[in-house]
């Protein structure tokens, strides 16, 4: 299977189990990281995530994994955990739930000489993010992004 057949598969899996918990799938993630795999299911709820529905989460999908139909993936680590505060938006209904929310966008190389902007999410279109920082709007391409994170207010 390749990693996004192991996404899509996981996907269809986990999103009744996280139902059963009481959350709501955020992501699913299957990465080598340091020379080791990891497959990352993210959980969300508007009143935060409680250690034991990510448990819950876990313990049922386990067996799942063990099945006939992922006997070709490499060795892994599940990893089942909250989106936290400052999560990662990657989807378009990420970032349609969080338009008028302040982001940090990341960049691969300086853009107008910097590496991370933060902003007011304005919008979010094939790919191409609209940020409002002190009263300027400004587009930021799909191939200049590394990620788009919520900003943390303390």
């Amino acid at each position: 299977m390749q990693a996004k057949q192991i996404v899509a598969r996981v996907e269809e899996l986990v999103r009744p189990l996280c139902e059963q918990a009481g959350v709501s799938l955020w992501d699913v993630e299957f990465e080598k990281e340091g020379g080791q795999y990891m497959l990352t299911v993210t959980v969300d709820h508007p009143d935060g995530v409680h250690i034991d529905q990510c448990e819950q989460v876990s313990r049922a999908l386990d067996p799942m994994l063990d099945e006939k139909e992922f006997d070709s993936m490499p060795s892994y680590t599940l990893c089942v955990s909250s989106a936290g505060l400052s999560r990662r938006l990657k989807k378009p209904e990420h970032f349609a739930a969080f338009l008028g929310h302040p982001v940090e966008v990341g960049f691969y190389k300086p853009v107008n000489g910097a590496k991370q902007v933060e902003g007011t999410l304005i919008a979010y279109e094939n790919g191409n993010v609209t940020l409002e920082t002190g009263g300027q709007r400004t587009v930021y391409e799909p191939a200049d992004i590394a990620a788009v994170r919520l900003a943390v207010e303390i």
